[in-house]
């Protein structure tokens, strides 16, 4: 931050005659016995002059005032013993910052002053600067953001496009408001403002999110542009890493599929499960095929459909199950309606499943599930009146607990009576 009026007059030994504005930075101190110089000033410039070609005071403080100039250093012990009183009025109704040079400091003092605080500055911020692209290209993201509330002394945080933190470090106020305002303003890259005592600013950074930064006293701008800046290249290059990796994940599952084992699986068995949702840190191994997450591993804790437990080799098999348990809207592939009947013990399980009906049920079944559930064709295969046929039927949901009419039920009892034959 630069010096202030009232910070140089501190340090240079000035006495301050109007103290209006002693807050404000100096850009660049100017020196001039012009009796309008505001055509040679670009704002925030303290003027110094001995008042030859002074003028009225009035007309001349309201053009520096205009001119943006945030104070007045008059010297005294030349042209004049003292500071004219009609300057000091002028000064004071105008708001402008008045200091008195005597003649035993130097103009040039006062510009040396300045030029080392500005120096200092420079040097400050450029060690801000080598610090935090250490940090970016050591630790990326995080690092930078915990540099840089090292160096503000206070609070920074790095939010994703929703306004939700990704890292954070030190105390830090409600941002949300903020993020919106600055979400919604077209074409803005950068917002700063006060938080009760604290200085606040925040810079989008492309369309990854925020850079936000709280401190107790005014902010650098540069090196807070400076950590905007690495974060937007350490996020890119973490997307790009992250592509990478994603696409390599994705030739390692599908050489799973071609039944060639790669490393990092879970220890067999497990489940293949296609999450919900996507899981952000999937426990075993994940992947990214056809657009969907596959996740290799003993458990997951969220809504998702697996597979029945399979090995390295037979990954493809655990994939097809956890489609088709997606497709059915279950949770594992054993609630499939005829899986049971696709694995090893399916005669067991035919076995199991047929038990409460008898053959005349059995046959009955077995006839309607043929004519494709109709009751009249079963009839007249079976030689009974379709009301026969259709008791019967009811019979057998109740024996076995379950409507005859999803194609699943269907399917699987069909599967069921030719277990085998």
């Amino acid at each position: 931050m630069s010096l202030t009026v009232g910070a140089l007059a501190r340090e240079v030994g000035l006495a301050v005659r109007v103290d209006a504005g002693l807050d404000r930075p100096i850009a660049w101190v100017h020196s001039t016995e012009l009796a309008d110089p505001t055509p040679f000033l670009e704002g925030g410039e303290l003027l110094l002059t001995t008042g030859i070609a002074l003028g009225p005071p009035d007309d001349y403080v309201r053009r520096l005032v205009a001119a943006g100039a945030v104070g007045l250093g008059f010297g005294t012990g030349l042209s004049h013993d003292r500071v004219p009183a009609d300057l000091v009025d002028a000064a004071r109704a105008a708001g402008l910052a008045l200091l008195e040079v005597p003649r035993a400091t130097p103009f040039i003092a006062i510009t040396k002053a300045v030029a080392a605080d500005k120096y200092a500055a420079i040097s400050r911020a450029d060690r801000a600067r080598q610090a935090l692209t250490r940090s970016a290209v050591g630790d990326g993201p995080r690092g930078v953001v915990e540099r840089l509330a090292g160096l503000v002394g206070g609070g920074v945080a790095l939010l994703d496009g929703a306004g939700a933190p990704v890292h954070a470090c030190g105390d830090l106020p409600d941002l949300t408001e903020q993020v919106r305002r600055l979400a919604a303003s077209a074409g803005a890259a950068s917002a700063s403002w006060q938080a009760g005592e604290r200085h606040a600013a925040m810079q989008v950074l492309g369309r990854r999110g925020f850079l936000a930064v709280v401190a107790p006293g005014p902010l650098d701008a540069g090196v807070v542009n400076t950590a905007a800046s690495l974060l937007t290249l350490a996020l890119a290059r973490s997307d790009e890493v992250e592509r990478v990796r994603r696409d390599l994940r994705a030739e390692r599952f599908r050489l799973l599929l071609a039944g060639v084992p790669v490393a990092g699986l879970p220890e067999a068995p497990f489940r293949v499960f296609l999450p919900l949702a996507e899981v952000a840190e999937p426990p075993g191994f994940a992947a990214e095929v056809d657009g969907r997450q596959v996740v290799l591993a003993h458990d997951l804790d969220v809504p998702a459909a697996a597979s029945s437990p399979v090995d390295a080799t037979d990954v493809a098999r655990g994939y097809r199950e956890a489609l088709r348990a997606l497709e059915e809207g279950v949770a594992r592939f054993e609630e499939v309606a005829s899986a049971r009947l696709l694995a090893p013990d399916a005669a067991e399980h035919a076995a199991a499943l047929l038990a409460p009906l008898d053959d005349v049920l059995r046959e009955t079944l077995r006839a309607w599930l043929a004519c494709h559930g109709q009751a009249d064709p079963a009839a007249a295969r079976l030689g009974v009146h379709r009301h026969t046929v259709r008791n019967r039927l009811r019979r057998v949901e109740l024996l076995l607990g379950r409507s005859l009419e999803p194609a699943g039920t269907r399917a699987e009892l069909w599967f069921a009576l030719h277990a085998g034959n």
